[in-house]
C-alpha cells in the first residue's frame, strides 16, 4: 500500500476543490500505473478501495453530527456522494477494456497480444486456477450484456464496441 504525508490533505490552508485536484493529478496516476494488464483479486479491489476512501476522508475531514454535536467520521456513502468521480476499482475496469480493445486491434503478431491472449504451456499447479486477464474481459462482458461474445471480433468494430 503507497504511504504518503498527510500533511497537504489535514492542511486548513487548502481548500478542498484544492486537495482533490492534488488527488486526480499526483496520488491516482501513480496508484494507477499501469493499472489496465492488472488481473485484481477481490481482495486487491477491496484494498484500493480502502485506499481511496482514507484518501477522501482525509480530504473532506470530519463532519460534525448534527443530533449529538460531536465529531465523526464520513461513512462510505457520504463520500461517494461528495467525490462526484467514479471509485477507484471502476476506473481500473474502464481503463482495461479500453485496452483490450487496442490490444485486440494490433494484430497477432505483436508480443503483447501473444502474452495476454496466449496459454501459458505445461502443467498448472494443482487446485482453482488463478485468474487471467481474459477472464476479468470476459467477466466484465458479461455485466455489460454481452454474454460470452468473442471479445476480439467485438474490439474489431470500434464505434460498436463504444455503444455498449
Amino acid at each position: 500500500m503507497l504511504s504518503f504525508g498527510a500533511e497537504p490533505f489535514a492542511s486548513r490552508l487548502l481548500s478542498k476543490n484544492l486537495k482533490i485536484k492534488i488527488h486526480r493529478t499526483i496520488i491516482l496516476p501513480v496508484v494507477l500505473y499501469g493499472c489496465e494488464a492488472w488481473s485484481l483479486t477481490l481482495r486487491e479491489e477491496r484494498k484500493l478501495r480502502v485506499f481511496e476512501n482514507m484518501v477522501l476522508r482525509r480530504i473532506f475531514g470530519p463532519r460534525r453530527d448534527e443530533v449529538t454535536g460531536e465529531w465523526r467520521r464520513l461513512h462510505n456513502k457520504e463520500i461517494n456522494d461528495l467525490y462526484s468521480s467514479p471509485n477507484i476499482v471502476r476506473v481500473i475496469k474502464s481503463r482495461r477494456m479500453r485496452w483490450a480493445g487496442h490490444v485486440a486491434r494490433i494484430g497477432e503478431e505483436r508480443g503483447v497480444y501473444r502474452f495476454l491472449v496466449g496459454k501459458p504451456e505445461g502443467r498448472r499447479p494443482q487446485g482453482r486456477p488463478r485468474r487471467r486477464w481474459v477472464d476479468n474481459i470476459r467477466m466484465k462482458l458479461q455485466e455489460v450484456g454481452c454474454g460470452y461474445m468473442d471479445w476480439i471480433g467485438l474490439a474489431q468494430d470500434r464505434d460498436g464496441c463504444r455503444t455498449r
